[in-house]
């Protein structure tokens, strides 16, 4: 995109205040503060914390004109066991710090969802913070409904130029998609979410290992037999082996989630009409979700 890019305009118009320091910022360093800002008078900072408490937090401040999410969570991150104190230690005694950077982005994220889609916040300009260091976090923030996002940790850590980098990158891809301004892809993502007891139950997946990216570490092996389904075969006809058993797997993910070898575990879809090993019965064509399931007690109650 050239220089007259929504990106690239967006960044002009936008402000600037870097934690711990106190200066005027150049026009490099207000590029770091916002990914394709828009212009809010009253930005309300919500905590980390549930979509009702959220709702509370905009719904005490009388107006909202926009909200700004989330901040950093209160953490200890150790203790030293010598003097039995919070470290860092300052004169014998510690306190919490803001828990912030890239392992905060989920948290962040489904924040900026919940307020995105819920009935009370829904329309509210959203500035999204949180781990945000690469072009796709940007992109994801906004995706889930973020009309700019904030960086902090990222720019302490690789300075302000690190965001040429977010900019340059949310461009080509912008180019990529064929999108010509943001707000064709702000909060586009939205619609996709929901509540987890209205997920489709008659969607089916399985795990299945790709052999020759298999390293045969038995990570796959450990997670499921010790803490979930007992899916996965270590050993085969006397040979070390990992199979998936689809009469025991349930598409939890978690084999997944510890493989090391990116895309040697896959979750497959099981065909309308092909048959569950796990259930004995064809996957069905028709929607259902747990609110209508027998082992859900409201549900039995409603049938009664």
């Amino acid at each position: 995109m050239a220089d007259g890019s929504p990106v690239r305009q967006a960044m002009r118009s936008s402000s600037y205040s870097f934690t711990g320091r106190r200066r005027r910022t150049t026009t490099s360093s207000r590029l770091a503060a916002r990914v394709a800002c828009h212009e809010f008078s009253q930005p309300i900072p919500v905590p980390s914390a549930t979509r009702s408490s959220t709702r509370s937090t905009c719904s005490t401040t009388g107006i909202t004109a926009a909200v700004s999410l989330i901040n950093p969570i209160n953490s200890i991150t150790g203790v030293n066991l010598d003097n039995f104190a919070p470290e860092p230690t300052i004169d014998g005694k510690g306190s919490h710090g803001g828990y912030c950077g890239p392992a905060v982005k989920p948290i962040a994220m489904n924040m900026v969802a919940e307020i995105a889609r819920d009935g009370e916040t829904r329309g509210l300009p959203i500035s999204g913070i949180g781990g945000i260091t690469l072009w796709r976090d940007a992109a994801e923030f906004m995706a889930l409904g973020a009309g700019n996002v904030q960086i902090c940790t990222a720019a302490m850590a690789y300075g302000f130029k690190i965001v040429r980098e977010l900019i340059a990158g949310l461009e080509d891809w912008m180019d990529s998609q064929g999108y010509q301004r943001l707000d064709q892809f702000i909060g586009k993502a939205v619609p996709a979410i929901t509540d987890w007891q209205y997920l489709n139950l008659n969607f089916v997946t399985k795990a299945r290992i790709d052999q020759d990216a298999c390293i045969k570490c038995g990570r796959c092996h450990i997670a499921c037999e010790d803490t979930s389904h007992q899916a996965i075969t270590n050993m085969v006809d006397g040979v070390r082996h990992f199979e998936v058993i689809e009469e025991e797997c349930v598409g939890c993910n978690l084999c997944v989630n510890v493989c090391p070898v990116e895309n040697c575990i896959t979750m497959e879809p099981l065909a309308v009409g092909t048959l569950d090993k796990r259930t004995g019965i064809p996957v069905s064509p028709t929607y259902a979700n747990w609110t209508q399931h027998p082992n859900n007690p409201s549900a039995r109650q409603a049938a009664e």
